[in-house]
């Protein structure tokens, strides 16, 4: 009988009838849940993994959004000041900044399974830490829970996009357009759901909110534990060292390309509720939802246009089309009449960078064979550093300008033309290859 039903457990076809001739022991019960777990995630079908991987992308969304909603609520209950909560932001890149480099020497060693299945749990425990904590070593504790999500999220932004790379689909730009289009619906998400649930049940509730949100990287967890992972190289042969990468001059060219990536989308971003709130008269509050939320829709209906459509278009041609609406967009913050215009300059903005992430990755794991592990770490790596560099431009552009953020985003459009320039050499590099 034993033999009857493990042969029935690994057969999905078969698993309901296997369900239906179980007994109300409590073996029995641990085997059809064992089963249940296999059959949703066993299957060889690489959609699952990568699901996961844009549900990874969510809680990254949810470690980079979820704090800064609550810095007046920190400041009310914790007495810190502003000084203290720019800390808090600068710890978090900061230590996502250092697991990006160092992940590019250990992942390959212990396996990407470990890694993702690690990464998951730290993020998680930073959330769970993040309800108690705080209450009992204020300040400190937020640092603390901080560092903790913070190494999840630095190495799930390293991890996520090689083993959806990994995966044998059909149209890998498609996959990655798509998948990085998922941070932006989750930045829209955790900012939507958290702010209705701040208006039922006031700031007051933010920690059994905090709880709630552990639960997405605990399931996530889960399923990297079950889902394929499929080698990103050939079978047998390790991706290219850290030290050799550097070598390469293309492998530059990308760092600067995704640098100036993340510059240009952040330098905005971070800025995006104050436009809002000028532009549309709108409450503090509200400004911080309209502002980001529409930038970040924007960005990911950008994204999945270019999944959508990433086999028609040219890759490098679609990004400086990106890289030309992008610096018209900051033109248009900086020069426009008025305030609603620089709220369009906003929208257009993240329409611009919906395209420039996923390309840079999709272009770099095409030019660079055998990049693996350490090329993703890298140009994560050269990313999160654009994304410090470009709201620090703007802002120190801003405060040397009597606070204007106008002059803050002509500043910035720096960015986006050394990005068009970057751009430019990597089309000659592409043309005479061909």
């Amino acid at each position: 009988m034993q033999s009857v039903r493990a042969a029935e457990r690994s057969d999905p076809a078969s698993f309901p009838r296997f369900c239906n001739r179980i007994e109300s022991t409590k073996e029995e019960k641990a085997a059809a849940f064992a089963a249940a777990f296999d059959y949703l995630f066993m299957s060889s079908n690489s959609k699952q993994t990568v699901g996961a991987c844009f549900v990874g992308y969510v809680v990254q969304a949810a470690i980079n959004n979820f704090l800064p909603l609550l810095f007046v609520t920190f400041q009310t209950e914790y007495g810190i000041t502003l000084a203290q909560i720019t800390l808090l932001v600068t710890l978090n890149f900061s230590v996502q900044l250092c697991v990006d480099l160092l992940s590019a020497f250990f992942v390959d060693r212990i396996g990407y399974r470990r890694a993702i299945v690690t990464a998951h749990a730290f993020a998680a425990a930073g959330f769970l830490l993040l309800a108690f904590l705080p209450d009992l070593l204020g300040f400190w504790g937020l640092l603390l829970c901080v560092v903790v999500y913070a190494i999840g999220g630095g190495l799930i932004e390293v991890l996520v996009s090689p083993i959806a790379e990994a995966c044998p689909t059909k149209n890998k730009t498609r996959t990655m357009g798509l998948l990085h289009s998922f941070y932006c619906w989750g930045c829209v998400t955790v900012v939507g759901i958290s702010t209705l649930y701040f208006s039922w049940f006031g700031a007051v509730g933010w920690r059994m909110l905090a709880l709630l949100w552990a639960a997405l990287p605990l399931g996530n967890l889960l399923a990297f534990t079950r889902v394929p992972l499929v080698p990103l190289g050939k079978e047998g042969e390790r991706g290219m060292r850290p030290t050799q990468l550097l070598k390469e001059r293309t492998m530059w060219l990308f760092f600067l390309i995704i640098f100036c990536a993340g510059a240009c989308e952040l330098a905005v971003g971070q800025w995006a509720s104050a436009f809002a709130e000028r532009g549309l008269g709108i409450s503090k509050t509200a400004g911080d939802l309209a502002g980001p939320m529409l930038f970040a829709a924007l960005m990911g209906i950008s994204r999945i246009l270019y999944g959508v459509f990433s086999e028609k278009i040219d890759l490098c041609a679609g990004m400086l089309a990106g890289g030309v609406l992008c610096l018209s967009g900051y033109l248009l913050i900086a020069f426009g009449e008025t305030a609603v215009l620089g709220l369009c300059g906003v929208g257009l903005s993240g329409f611009a960078v919906g395209i420039l992430w996923p390309a840079t990755f999709s272009l770099a794991a095409r030019r660079i064979e055998g990049g693996g592990t350490a090329m993703f770490a890298l140009l994560a790596l050269g990313g999160d550093l654009g994304c410090s560099a470009g709201p620090a431009l703007a802002g120190l552009g801003a405060s040397a300008n009597g606070d204007s953020l106008a002059v803050g985003m002509l500043w910035a459009s720096a960015f986006p033309i050394l990005l068009l320039a970057a751009l430019g050499v990597l089309a000659l590099l592409l043309r005479k290859r061909k």
